[in-house]
């Protein structure tokens, strides 16, 4: 590849990111502000805008590869997007505020989040039951998909039931509440353009980071858990920053436990349902290591139900080690 291919590739990685992130922000802005025109409780609109919404970039990017058969960009952006959700997200906002952790957060969201990484797990480790290579086939992601419908209506009923108690569910609809609503034609628009830049800014990243994989020597699954998992992150990020500044530090570690969540049933099980994702070689070590992040967050979060600086550090830590594993000692493979 010349000089020039690997620029461009580069430039395309780069502007499709962008575009996906500016997209999604007036995707899910519009979206919202016509679910409140038609209706919709803010309380429904909190809950799914800020979890679901800011996925918009991870979904994107991972159907398109999947039309394209690059397999190994999805497995990485879902992944390495919700290991950065806990390494890097978690413990940088742990680093500014100490995030004070409600109780629902412990007994709910982390243990339902952890049951779905270990089921997730489990449905990719076909070799331990049969022998035929580790893969997320299309029945997996049938099985994803109807555990994610499962998910939305319990969480539903519960946010319905708890309204008044659960802390996580009021400082939800106290953020969309926040929101100036626009009007229909407004939010019309916003809505169309936002959903052009995320579908135009999935193609192009999906694109430049095939190249870019290839101008590295490096697997497109690296390039998929590193630098497109972590651009793809960056909505989750912000959103989580300002919610925790703002003092809605359930809401912060809420946005990204169901983020988490949400990746893991919808995201993967539409790849997985339109494509065969085949585990990488090294997957398995990425699961592995998706899976300790995700559990170390329970015993962080029973400590007086509170996330410290210290804590936040050591997750801090723990995904840049990782980060520096994966690009410089693991390999092109």
């Amino acid at each position: 590849m010349s000089a020039a291919d690997q620029l461009n590739s580069w430039l395309l990685l780069v502007a499709g990111l962008a575009l996906l992130l500016a997209g999604g922000g007036l995707l899910v802005r519009g979206a919202s502000s016509l679910a409140r025109a038609l209706g919709v409780p803010p309380l429904v609109i909190g809950l799914t805008v800020l979890a679901f919404g800011t996925s918009a970039p991870e979904l994107a990017v991972n159907v398109a590869a999947a039309l394209k058969g690059r397999s190994a960009i999805t497995f990485g952006n879902v992944v390495g997007s919700n290991i950065a959700n806990i390494g890097l997200i978690v413990g940088m906002t742990a680093m500014i505020v100490p995030l004070n952790i409600h109780r629902s957060i412990v007994v709910r969201e982390i243990p339902v989040m952890l049951l779905v990484t270990a089921g997730t797990i489990l449905l990719a480790l076909d070799s331990l039951f049969v022998t035929v290579p580790d893969a997320f086939h299309r029945y997996d992601g049938v099985v994803l998909l109807v555990g994610f419908v499962v998910f939305l209506f319990l969480t539903a009923r519960s946010a319905l039931r708890d309204r008044e108690r659960d802390r996580v569910v009021r400082e939800a609809e106290d953020e969309e509440q926040s929101h100036r609503p626009l009007g229909w034609t407004s939010a019309s628009l916003l809505t169309a353009v936002g959903l052009g830049g995320v579908l135009l800014g999935s193609h192009w990243t999906v694109e430049g980071a095939t190249g870019v994989a290839q101008s590295l020597g490096m697997s497109q699954a690296v390039i998929g858990l590193t630098i497109v998992a972590l651009g793809t992150s960056l909505p989750e990020l912000t959103t989580s920053l300002f919610a925790a500044l703002k003092g809605h530090a359930d809401l912060a570690l809420g946005n990204v436990v169901g983020s988490n969540v949400f990746n893991l049933l919808f995201i993967l099980g539409v790849s997985s349902s339109i494509r065969t994702v085949p585990i990488p070689e090294n997957g398995r070590t990425d699961l592995m290591v998706l899976g300790v992040f995700s559990a170390i967050l329970l015993p962080f979060a029973f400590n007086q139900r509170k996330l410290v600086r210290l804590e936040g550090l050591a997750l801090f830590i723990g995904y840049v080690a990782y980060m520096l594993w994966l690009t410089f000692l693991r390999g092109p493979a």
